[in-house]
């Protein structure tokens, strides 16, 4: 239900949704040594990846992921790539501490920023850079030249 919304009905929709609307007291309970639910990380990480934007757009010579990382420096993002294929970005937005100032509304989010995209086989995991300018995260992944074409072999025909 609450995935349709906006419209949505998509189950992986349906999926987040569901993970976002559980409580941080009830993720990762046991009962009897038994898990019951997503693990406290599975479900920080789905909140993160749900509430960071990004756009990925093909180039005729490379793929880039432009993301958004407000208030973030250049030394709090992380970009890794695992498992041979997974681009991960990530970073974390911590809260101001200032003891003497008291908030009357706080609307910007904190915490984990993580986006994970799985890239193309032509993707050259040698050449990939990242730039941040004004909060946005721009990763640009190369991509490899296409492979050349084989040439026909030709066999020389013997007359018997």
């Amino acid at each position: 239900m609450a995935g349709m919304v906006f419209g949505l009905e998509n189950p992986m929709m349906t999926a987040l949704q569901h993970l976002l609307d559980i409580p941080d007291g009830e993720a990762g309970n046991t009962a009897g040594g038994e898990k019951q639910g997503p693990t406290r990380a599975y479900v920080r990480d789905a909140r993160a990846m749900a509430a960071t934007p990004a756009d990925v757009k093909e180039l005729p010579g490379a793929y880039a992921f432009v993301v958004d990382m407000p208030g973030l420096g250049s030394g709090d993002i992380k970009v890794q790539v695992e498992d041979e294929r997974v681009l991960v970005i990530s970073g974390e937005r911590r809260r101001e501490e200032k003891e003497e100032a008291k908030y009357m509304r706080m609307e910007r989010r904190m915490g984990k920023l993580m986006r994970k995209f799985v890239l193309p086989e032509n993707a050259d995991m040698e050449k990939i850079s990242a730039a941040c300018r004004d909060g946005v995260l721009t990763v640009t992944v190369e991509k490899l030249p296409p492979p050349e074409p084989k040439k026909p072999k030709t066999i020389q025909v013997q007359v018997a």
